[in-house]
């Protein structure tokens, strides 16, 4: 039997060794580090070809044969790995150098996001009125009966106070979600003095059927202008102004009558449909007209609740729903659509 010994064995894997310490010094690449790995280290390998003298040791030579083998082994695999870290070091920096990236220009690619098209019909309307005079006022969403309907000359046994209209709180028997803006001019009447032109817009709830039409919470926005000798001939002016402002032409309109507990004389404003120019089409369901707001003379009564002298000043109201006209100008034929964040809408 042929005896080898371990002395010899221990200086031809030193030997090796250093031979691959010199080949992980070289310029490689990661695949050509994987390479030497292989080389040194795979189930073909010098080193793992050794293992063969196992059976030529005296039996006391065989662990140390073994050890000898393992540390060589991961000697090399520690070499492998730092030359592997450095590699890739290498290559991010060179990325780095390559695309480096100002952030403080902007980005090319991102969306900032859209504004919604209700409220830039809202902040459309809020310029058009502003320019023609009027001024901004605000109001609480959660009101009180007193604000909601009997300022505005609502009696005790109308409908509309109703819960089958109106959703009223547990805050107390006469506290309620506001069912239309209108209680933001009466707030307003009672600090301000004559003469004066107002709007307020905001969020009205009212017990709807969800439909393609209606909603539960909607938005409204409302003038008032209360002066000495103001007239219906005033109000239709400013309505118009302010249709043919929003629309971009000028479009022909009439008022028909109507009833409002807080306008006498009170009216339905309509305007010629402006998709078909009158001529009839499904928008304006083939009528040519499309009714827009309700206006009318402010009621005396309401003035005097609201300590203003109704024998000498007069005034004009119109309110208007920000999603029928929303829905107008954007052709939205469902009031659902702008509540259910589809961004598709707004593009």
């Amino acid at each position: 039997m042929q005896t080898i010994n371990i002395d010899d064995l221990r200086k031809e894997l030193d030997e090796i060794k250093d031979e691959a310490k010199k080949d992980f010094s070289q310029n490689l690449t990661i695949k050509n580090a994987n390479q030497i790995k292989a080389k040194y280290l795979g189930s073909k390998s010098q080193i793992t070809s050794f293992k063969k003298y196992m059976k030529d040791l005296k039996p006391e030579d065989k662990p140390a044969l073994g050890k000898i083998i393992n540390e060589i082994q991961a000697e090399i695999e520690g070499n492998f790995n730092e030359k592997i870290k450095a590699l890739k070091t290498e290559e991010l920096n060179a990325k780095l150098a390559s695309e480096k990236i100002d952030v403080s220009l902007p980005s090319q690619n991102s969306k900032s996001g859209f504004i919604h098209p209700l409220d830039e019909v809202t902040q459309e309307m809020t310029q058009i009125f502003t320019e023609l005079g009027f001024s901004l006022v605000d109001g609480p969403e959660v009101e009180n009966s007193y604000y909601n309907f009997t300022a505005l000359n609502t009696g005790e046994d109308h409908p509309a106070r109703d819960e089958q209209d109106t959703f009223y709180t547990e805050l107390g028997s006469e506290i309620l979600l506001r069912s239309h803006t209108s209680s933001i001019q009466i707030r307003a009447m009672e600090k301000l003095k004559p003469p004066f032109r107002i709007f307020g817009h905001g969020r009205v709830y009212r017990n709807e059927e969800v439909n393609a039409r209606k909603m539960p919470f909607f938005h409204q926005l409302e003038i008032m202008m209360v002066d000495k000798n103001v007239s219906f001939g005033h109000m239709k002016w400013f309505l118009n102004e302010f249709l043919n402002r929003f629309f971009g032409k000028n479009i022909p309109t009439r008022l028909r009558p109507d009833y409002f507990p807080f306008t006498e004389p009170s009216a339905e404003l309509d305007a010629e449909c402006v998709f078909c120019n009158g001529k009839g089409c499904n928008t304006c369901g083939g009528k040519g007209w499309l009714e827009l707001m309700g206006c009318g003379m402010v009621d005396p009564n309401v003035l005097e609740m609201a300590g203003i002298d109704s024998k000498k000043y007069s005034g004009f109201a119109a309110g208007l729903g920000l999603e029928r006209f929303t829905m107008l100008k954007h052709k939205i034929n469902d009031i659902r659509l702008l509540f259910n964040g589809d961004q598709r809408l707004y593009s």
